[in-house]
């Protein structure tokens, strides 16, 4: 069980709810990123689908559990989860030429969601590595 003193105690539970929120908007902007994928026709390797699956969209969500019951764990997960998500997605989308990156769909219908998803997550994956490093550092378990 953590132990903080005075007023640690508000300032960890303020980077929990942040880190809880940096999760649910992660979440929230991953859903129509991937409808935009499917619209485009995008296909992924297997590989690819494994990483997304478990790094980008199961392990944030182990970490937001993780965060309220075992912190500096949660708080180290999310922080390694989106440094992934960011890595990952930032190489595709805008670094590697392919159908996977943004510019490849200029004049379809879903372009703008999927750049504009793209850009989200990759500020959303951006705050949640910086919220997990700050979780983790100012985090205490016995």
């Amino acid at each position: 069980m953590p132990v903080y003193y005075n007023g640690e105690l508000k300032e960890m539970k303020r980077i929990q709810v942040l880190a809880i929120a940096i999760v649910v908007l992660h979440i929230v902007f991953s859903i129509p990123h991937g409808m935009a994928h499917s619209d485009l026709h995008i296909q992924m390797a297997l590989w690819q689908n494994i990483y997304i699956w478990v790094v980008i969209t199961l392990l944030p969500l182990v970490a937001a559990v993780l965060i309220w019951k075992r912190p500096r764990t949660g708080f180290l997960l999310l922080l390694c989860s989106m440094a992934g998500s960011f890595v990952f997605g930032v190489f595709y989308h805008f670094i590697s030429a392919g159908p996977d990156n943004v510019a490849s769909h200029a004049g379809h219908a879903s372009a703008g969601m999927f750049l504009w998803t793209a850009v989200l997550l990759a500020l959303i994956e951006a705050a949640g590595f910086v919220i997990g490093l700050l979780g983790w550092s100012r985090s205490r378990q016995f």
